[in-house]
C-alpha cells in the first residue's frame, strides 16, 4: 500500500478544544472540495506531496516525533481521501502510545467507520452552504454523511467535538436549521466540545454575527466557544 503524503511537521495546534497542544500534523494530500476559505490549497491535489509505503511514512512519522508531543493530527487536505492508508498510519502510532486525531470534513460515512478505529480524537466538522464546501445539489447528502460521522463516533465513545467555521457570508437562517439538525441527532452530553472557528484573511465575520451565532448554540450547547485559529496569530505553520 502507498500514501501521498503533502508534509509532516511539530507545531502548535492551533484550532478546536486541544488548541495550544503540541502536535505532530500529518497531512494528506487530496481534497476534492472547494471551500472559499481553505487555507492549505497547495494540498488540495491528489498529485501534490510525495508517495511513500507505509512502512516508509511511519519511519517518517517516527523520525517526526518530538519528546512531549501530545497527539498525532491526521490532516489534509482530507485523510479520508487516503482513508485505507490513514488507518495503517493511525494504527502505528496508537501502538506507539500517543493519542490520534482525526480532521476531516467527515463526506464518507464508510471510509469514517474504516479509520475510527484507530482514531482517538474526532473533530466533526459541520461545512455551512456558503462555504462553498460543492454545490447546492450536494451539499444535503454530503451533510447527512457528516451527520452519520458524528453518531458513529459518538456510539463509539470516542472524544468527538464540533466544529462549523463561519464567515461573514454565513446566513443566520441556514446555521439555525443545521444547528437543530445536530442536536435533534444527539444530545449535548455526547459531544465534547462545540467550536464556532472564524474565517481568517477572508470574509471575516464581524463581532456582532458571531455573538449572535453563539446565542444559537447556546440553548443546546452551554460550553460552545468562538475559538479562531491560534497558529496565525502566533506564525506558527
Amino acid at each position: 500500500m502507498k500514501v501521498r503524503l503533502f508534509e509532516i511537521f511539530t507545531s502548535v495546534e492551533g484550532e478546536g478544544i486541544l488548541y495550544g497542544t503540541k502536535t505532530l500534523f500529518v497531512r494528506l494530500a487530496g481534497c476534492p472540495f472547494t471551500c472559499f476559505y481553505c487555507d492549505t490549497k497547495e494540498s488540495l491535489p491528489l498529485t501534490s506531496g510525495i508517495e511513500y509505503t507505509i512502512e516508509d511514512a511511519n519511519q517518517l512519522i517516527d523520525s517526526n516525533l518530538k519528546n512531549q508531543t501530545y497527539k498525532v493530527n491526521f490532516t489534509g487536505g482530507d485523510p479520508l481521501i487516503q482513508h485505507e492508508a490513514v488507518a495503517q498510519l493511525a494504527k502505528h502510532v496508537q501502538n506507539k502510545k500517543i493519542p490520534t486525531y482525526l480532521e476531516s470534513s467527515c463526506f464518507d460515512i464508510d471510509r469514517f467507520n474504516h479509520v475510527l478505529p484507530f482514531i482517538d480524537i474526532v473533530k466533526i466538522e459541520f461545512k455551512t452552504k456558503d462555504s462553498d464546501f460543492v454545490d447546492s445539489q450536494h451539499y444535503d447528502k454530503l451533510i447527512g454523511h457528516t451527520m452519520k460521522c458524528l453518531i458513529s463516533s459518538v456510539k463509539e465513545k470516542k472524544t468527538t467535538y464540533i466544529k462549523i467555521v463561519v464567515s461573514s457570508k454565513t446566513q443566520i437562517d441556514e446555521f439555525k436549521e443545521l444547528i437543530n439538525q445536530i442536536f435533534q441527532k444527539i444530545s449535548k452530553e455526547n459531544v465534547d466540545g462545540f467550536i464556532i472557528q472564524p474565517t481568517y484573511g477572508v470574509s471575516e465575520p464581524s463581532l456582532e454575527l458571531l455573538l449572535d451565532l453563539y446565542d444559537i448554540v447556546y440553548p443546546h450547547y452551554i460550553d460552545v466557544k468562538v475559538v479562531p485559529q491560534l497558529h496565525k496569530f502566533i506564525g506558527a505553520p
